[in-house]
């Protein structure tokens, strides 16, 4: 099937390589900057249009990955005598039915990782997560979703809104203490590649233990005499300090109530 994505960031780069090196044929990528979708189109034999009236209707289905605040405004324009097509989007907290009314066959096709432009990911290990608007866009989508992922599971609009809260925290709420970490660090000139090993041990980890029996650090017995010291080295930072003190009450919460379960 002829492929047009709409979209050329983090997620549309990745998904588009995939489907580049899957066999699949993208015949346009569509950005309103027209170097980023060249960059992409570049990469994949595709074309590249950066005026969405301007999307063509060769293509079969049409993957947008764009932002949530852009997704819903670009929908009427880009189904736009194309409402016989297969429309999939790709984000994790909109709902499918956003497509209802412009389009007869849609869903979601969404990829649960994080994905950066500079760094391509292997999509066969990534789990994607699916929803269909009737069986011939469930067909459609699965067969695409097969060729670029072995792990692909069917999740509702509810439940995925939930799925993807989770990975905020899993994900961008870790990669924020990542950030903070470093901070610290080169403000007193330690390199923060010393993390790493701690890092990916932590992340290791939690293959084989529950997070919250992997849990440790002063915070799970509410060490105060290191909790009231680390405080006071944040002295000039209160946002970082005010995240510190709450995620040590947080852990020592879990920990209590883990405990009291034994």
């Amino acid at each position: 099937m002829k492929i047009s994505l709409i979209g050329s960031g983090n997620l549309a780069t990745n998904i588009g390589v995939a489907l580049f090196n899957s066999g699949n044929k993208v015949v346009q990528v569509y950005s309103n900057t027209l170097s980023h979708a060249t960059s992409l189109a570049d990469k994949i034999g595709a074309n590249a249009v950066d005026d969405i009236y301007n999307v063509s209707d060769e293509a079969d289905l049409y993957i947008v990955a764009l932002k949530d605040d852009v997704l819903e405004n670009i929908i009427p324009s880009l189904c736009k005598n194309k409402s016989d097509k297969f429309f999939f989007h790709t984000a994790g907290s909109m709902p499918m039915d956003i497509f209802k009314g412009y389009a007869e066959h849609y869903g979601v096709l969404y990829p649960m990782q994080t994905f950066s432009k500079q760094r391509i990911v292997d999509f066969k290990v990534i789990p994607c997560f699916i929803e269909a608007s009737d069986e011939l866009a469930k067909s459609i989508l699965e067969n695409i979703c097969s060729d670029i992922s072995d792990r692909i599971n069917e999740l509702s609009t509810e439940r995925r809104k939930y799925l993807h809260l989770a990975a905020v925290f899993a994900c961008n709420f870790a990669n924020h203490c990542y950030e903070i970490s470093s901070e610290i660090l080169n403000e007193n000139g330690i390199p923060f590649d010393v993390m790493l090993p701690l890092i990916d041990e932590t992340a290791k980890k939690v293959h084989d233990v529950k997070p919250k029996d992997a849990q440790t650090g002063p915070a799970v017995r509410y060490d105060e005499n290191v909790i009231s010291r680390q405080m006071q080295l944040l002295d000039g930072n209160p946002f970082n300090q005010e995240i510190y003190e709450l995620m040590s009450k947080a852990i020592h919460c879990t920990a209590i109530n883990k405990n009291s379960d034994l």
